[in-house]
C-alpha cells in the first residue's frame, strides 16, 4: 500500500522538524523518514543534555528541550514519520509525483523531495568481529525497538556510552544482563553510572572487563561470544548480543541519486535551496552553497525559503499569498489560536 503526501522530508532532527512547520504554514503535508528510532537527529541521540546557545531567544537550550519544542511546533500539521528506516530508492513515477521507497518496504509518493538529514544517516559503529552480521537482527541488535523479546534472557551489553549504561540499567529488570567494556570508566552521564554500580552490587548486573573478539554458534545457547582481558581469551554464551559503540554517519543511498556533490554535500541554489533535480531540495548540515555556515539557525532560514519554492510544486495552479503569524488569522486557526 502505497502512503501518498506533498513532501517528503529525509531526516528528522531540528531543521527537519521545522521545514514541517514551514510547509504546513502553506498547507503541505509532509511525511518524514529516519534511520533513527526516534525525531531529533543528533540532538536527540547524541547530546540531548548538551547545552546549546545559539538559538535565537534562548540563551540556552539542550538538544532535547529544542527538538522537543520543534515537536510542539509541528504538532497542529499532523507530520507523519516513518522511523528506524532509511530513504532507499527515489524514481521519478511522472511528471509531477516522486515514488520513495524504504529500507522497511515502504512506499511513499510524493511531489517534492526534502534532504533534511544532517551528515547524511546515522548507522551503528559495528564491532570488527568476522561474520557478526550474520547474527544481527536475530541475535546481535544495534537498537531496542521491543524490549519483551529480552524478557528472561542473557544479554551481553557492550559498550560504556549512555545508550550502553541506561539499557543495561532498564534490561536488568526483566533479563540477565552482563556489561562488557575494555574498562570500568564510562562515558555515560554519572546517574546512570552510579545505578549501574549499585546494581552489579546487588548482584543484578554482571560487569566484564574485556573486548569483544568472535562470535560463533553456541551450544546451549544461541550464540558464543570471545573476549579478550589481559591478552587471556574468554568464552560466554548468550542469547542477545547488544553492541552499542555509537554512531557514524554516512552519505548512504543519497550518493546514488544523481545529485550534484561537492566533497559529499549537495550543491544548492541559495535562492529555494533546490537541487540540481528539480522538486528535490536540501537543507541543514548536508547542503553546500558559497558561505555556508553549519548551524542550526542557518538550517531554519533554508526551511523557511525552500517550502516558498515547494509550494510552487504542490500547488502549481494557486498563488502563494505571503502572511505573517502575528496577524493572519487563518494562520492562527492553522495553529490553534484563539
Amino acid at each position: 500500500m502505497e502512503d501518498k503526501t506533498d513532501v517528503l522530508i529525509v531526516g528528522a532532527g531540528p531543521v527537519a522538524l521545522f521545514a514541517i512547520f514551514e510547509l504546513g504554514l502553506l498547507n503541505i503535508k509532509c511525511h518524514l523518514v529516519d534511520n533513527l528510532d526516534k525525531p531529533g537527529g543528533q540532538c536527540s541521540e547524541l547530546y540531548p543534555e548538551k547545552p546549546i546557545y545559539d538559538i535565537p531567544a534562548r540563551v540556552m537550550i539542550t538538544g532535547q528541550e529544542l527538538t522537543d519544542e520543534l515537536m510542539k511546533q509541528a504538532k497542529p500539521f499532523e507530520p507523519i514519520f516513518h522511523l528506524g528506516q532509511q530513504v532507499e530508492k527515489i524514481l521519478k513515477k511522472n511528471e509531477k509525483e516522486w515514488l520513495i521507497e524504504t529500507s522497511n518496504g515502504k512506499t511513499i509518493i510524493a511531489k517534492c523531495i526534502v534532504i533534511a538529514a544532517g551528515a547524511g544517516s546515522f548507522v551503528p559503529r559495528k564491532p570488527p568481529i568476522e561474520g557478526i552480521e550474520n547474527y544481527e537482527n536475530k541475535n546481535v541488535f544495534y537498537s531496542i525497538k521491543d524490549k519483551s523479546i529480552f524478557k528472561n534472557k542473557t544479554v551481553l551489553i557492550a559498550g560504556g556510552g549512555d545508550s550502553a549504561l541506561d539499557w543495561t540499567n532498564e534490561l536488568s529488570n526483566i533479563a540477565d544482563v552482563k556489561l562488557i567494556h575494555r574498562r570500568k570508566e564510562f562515558r555515560a552521564a554519572p546517574d546512570s553510572v552510579n545505578k549501574m554500580l549499585e546494581l552489579e552490587n546487588k548482584n543484578r548486573v554482571n560487569f566484564i572487563l574485556g573486548q569483544l573478539t568472535k562470535i560463533k554458534k553456541g551450544k546451549a545457547k544461541p550464540i558464543e561470544v570471545h573476549f579478550t582481558h589481559d591478552n587471556k581469551i574468554n568464552k560466554i554464551e548468550i542469547d542477545y548480543l547488544l553492541p552499542f559503540f555509537g554512531l557514524k554517519m554516512e552519505l548512504g543511498p543519497i550518493a546514488n541519486w544523481g545529485l550534484n556533490l561537492n566533497q559529499n554535500l549537495i550543491e544548492v541554489d541559495t535562492e529555494k535551496f533546490e537541487t540540481s533535480t528539480p522538486s528535490i531540495f536540501s537543507i541543514g548540515d548536508i547542503n553546500y552553497y558559497p558561505g555556508k555556515l553549519k548551524l542550526i539557525l542557518s538550517g531554519f532560514h533554508e526551511a523557511a525559503l525552500m517550502a516558498q519554492a515547494c509550494f510552487k510544486y504542490c500547488y502549481p495552479d494557486k498563488k502563494n499569498i505571503f502572511r505573517y503569524t502575528t496577524s493572519s488569522k487563518d494562520l492562527h486557526k492553522k495553529l490553534g489560536i484563539k
